[in-house]
């Protein structure tokens, strides 16, 4: 009876692995970069982080992502896989060309292409919508803005004290700043799957109210962990050393202001990019000594990639939903 639902909970979780294994480059690129910490040990690290992300935070996030942008009154498990499907196939296009897109943008994109595909335009609340706009223009600002000003600040500090000094200092903190931004990734990206999986449950009258029982919120943060542990190198390259090259107090800096600003949208149930947010930081926190440090080449390309994801992948699960409705 309950085998449709199954299935669609075994897809999120999929796609909650994809997720963790596209973005792990968010969680380590900046500690790996700096040479601060080993890749097995920085992705070992950052997978136990991202597990205990969730339980920290809340499930704000969540609660946007299954009733916030499509009204659940609308929702048939038909969609939610189209826009599972969506979100899956835009995160393996961008991860095979290495671009750090946003996975949480890409699952936004993903139900309001399959929400219209399936039910029209009625179903799509634009409040919803309104706080999706608000991360995706506020994380990549702030963050590069918070990251400029604290590497600004610690330059300021400890201009006179030896650089063997300040990188082992720094060395030292960034196995904090690297736990705290996993912890914040974890807590956005891995409540997005939990919105989806009690979705599933309230479609099919699993649960007679939109909540997250505690057994959702265990096996989404186990996935993400897990794709985290797994995590996507190609990616990791791009953030790690190609947007520019940083010392272990520009990496402080960098995941310390890209962490801030997704704790505080978590909490007010904003589903923001942990890519918007590390790749703005990065480019702040290496824009600190001279602009010309930071390859703005290659963030253009990563700033193209943000503008198309939700158009894309709401694409994608347009045609899904289409095609599932034709064969299914």
């Amino acid at each position: 009876m309950y085998e449709l639902a199954i299935g669609a909970i075994l897809v999120a979780l999929f796609f909650d692995f994809v997720n963790g294994f596209h973005d792990a480059a968010n969680s380590i690129a900046t500690v790996i970069g700096t040479r601060v910490l080993r890749p097995l040990y920085a992705v070992s690290l950052a997978a136990v982080a991202n597990f205990v992300g969730p339980f920290v935070f809340g499930v704000a996030v969540a609660t946007t992502i299954g009733k916030g942008i499509i009204n659940p009154d609308f929702v048939t498990i038909h969609i939610i896989i189209g826009a599972l499907v969506g979100a899956i196939v835009w995160d393996l296009i961008t991860w095979i060309f290495g671009l750090p897109s946003s996975s949480s943008h890409a699952l936004v994109g993903g139900v309001l292409g399959a929400g219209i595909g399936g039910a029209g335009m009625q179903a799509v609340i634009l409040g919803g919508l309104e706080k999706v706009a608000i991360g995706i223009i506020v994380s990549p600002i702030v963050g590069l803005t918070t990251a400029f000003l604290l590497a600004t600040l610690l330059i300021t500090i400890f201009a006179k004290r030896r650089p063997y000094t300040v990188n082992s200092v720094f060395g030292k903190l960034q196995l904090v700043s690297s736990t705290y931004f996993s912890l914040t990734h974890g807590a956005n990206d891995g409540q997005k799957t939990m919105g989806i999986i009690a979705l599933i449950l309230l479609t099919e009258g699993l649960i007679t109210s939109f909540e997250i029982p505690f057994y959702v919120i265990l096996i989404a943060a186990l996935a993400i962990s897990l794709g985290t542990f797994f995590g996507g190198w190609r990616i990791v390259k791009t953030m790690a050393v190609k947007i520019t090259q940083l010392k272990p107090y520009q990496g402080f800096a960098a995941e310390t202001g890209g962490a801030s600003i997704l704790a505080v949208l978590a909490w007010f149930g904003i589903p923001a990019s942990t890519t918007h947010a590390i790749s703005g930081a990065i480019m702040g926190a290496g824009a600190v000594k001279r602009v010309s440090a930071v390859r703005w080449g290659i963030g253009k390309r990563i700033v193209w990639a943000w503008v198309i994801t939700i158009p894309a992948s709401a694409a994608i699960a347009y045609l899904s939903i289409i095609i599932i409705e034709l064969f299914v």
